[in-house]
């Protein structure tokens, strides 16, 4: 069981690591100066984290939902800046925000998953 656990962690990390590998590659040099690819970086690492919690089947493990949907607002406000007319200061904010809240969560969830592996079973 711990071996199949682990082949499809790998499986989801690789994945994982192909689609940054696919967003670097096509991707302009001068694109990633903005707020935008940032967002998009971070919301690949946050999707890490929430697959690698999916995958592990952690029952007491839940996922901030609130610093989630605020990081999801975020990301929607700094890709779509026109619509909402933000000026350039306002959209490096809020993709600096997303990328917080994205961040914060995840850093909930490694802690949970940290705490639950040195607890004894």
């Amino acid at each position: 069981m711990v071996a199949l656990l682990q082949r499809k962690t790998v499986v989801a990390s690789g994945l994982l690591c192909c689609a940054l590998i696919l967003v670097v590659l096509f991707t302009s040099p001068a694109a990633f100066r903005s707020p935008a690819a940032v967002v998009v970086i971070s919301a690949i690492g946050a999707a890490a984290v929430l697959l690698q919690m999916r995958l592990r089947n952690a029952p007491k493990t839940r996922p901030p939902l609130l610093l989630n949907a605020l990081g999801i607002l975020f990301a929607l406000a700094a890709l779509f800046p026109t619509v909402l007319h933000l000026g350039p200061r306002l959209v490096e904010a809020v993709a600096l925000g997303s990328v917080a809240s994205f961040a914060i969560s995840s850093a909930i969830i490694l802690h949970s998953f940290r705490k639950q592996a040195a607890k004894p079973e």
